[in-house]
């Protein structure tokens, strides 16, 4: 390792401990056991080297949210044993090179995202999890400024994907909406999200994955059931774009 490569390496892992430690305590805080909840690493604007050391330092499940850079980081860290989530908004012409590499998708919201998905899958001979992000915006209509399937139409879009060829249905993913009634109250949207995965369980036992919960509201969402942590600044660093 060069002088730099060292020093980033020790960066992330005390970025990492004050995670952990934030993981733990709110475990702790709501009384659930640490394995129940999975920190997933949100390396999206850094390069693969980053990946590398993160899996150095123990790593296993790492996120991005945008195919034209993840492909190729991914590509670039084949050898590691790593799960890659995939946490963007995705487009349906993206399908066939993200199930390449992700073994999760976390934005899944429309049928016709649920099509493409499962024909690039079957056509990569890959089985992908498939978590429904849900608005919480608005209960009802349209899709939230961050996309997202609404919760009146969950049940709908669940019996989609466990139909698919190629996905299965893995659970559901939110982030704090910027608007309607849970806007500013990430705690109350997680545990909106929590009713709802817990609904969604009754006809798809399997699907137990609740995708919640980043830097700044980890608590709040370990609080309210969440099963994964999406966490990227709070472990990297502050992104390169937003200096």
């Amino acid at each position: 390792m060069s002088g730099s490569t060292t020093g980033r390496a020790a960066e992330l892992a005390a970025n990492l401990a004050r995670v952990e430690e934030r993981i733990t305590r709110a475990c702790v805080t709501a009384g659930r056991a640490r394995e129940d909840v999975t920190l997933v690493v949100v390396t999206k604007t850094y390069p693969a080297d980053d990946v590398r050391l993160l899996a150095g330092l123990g790593v296993r499940q790492v996120a991005e949210n945008r195919d034209q850079e993840a492909a190729p980081k991914a590509d670039a860290c084949a050898d590691l044993p790593l799960t890659w989530h995939f946490v963007g908004q995705l487009q349906t012409n993206k399908a066939r090179s993200v199930v390449r590499y992700a073994d999760f998708v976390h934005s899944v919201d429309r049928p016709r995202l649920v099509g493409a998905l499962s024909s690039a899958a079957e056509r990569e001979g890959r089985r992908v999890g498939c978590l429904l992000q849900v608005a919480l915006d608005r209960e009802t209509g349209a899709a939230g400024r961050r996309g997202g399937v609404a919760p009146d139409a969950v049940g709908e879009l669940a019996d989609e994907v466990a139909a698919a060829p190629g996905l299965w249905l893995a659970g559901v993913m939110t982030v704090a909406p910027l608007s309607g009634p849970y806007a500013g109250k990430p705690g109350a949207a997680f545990e909106r999200l929590g009713e709802i995965a817990t609904a969604l369980r009754a006809n798809h036992p399997a699907a137990t994955m609740v995708s919640a919960g980043m830097s700044a509201d980890l608590e709040e969402a370990v609080a309210a059931g969440a099963t994964h942590v999406r966490i990227g600044s709070a472990v990297l660093g502050v992104r390169p774009g937003l200096r």
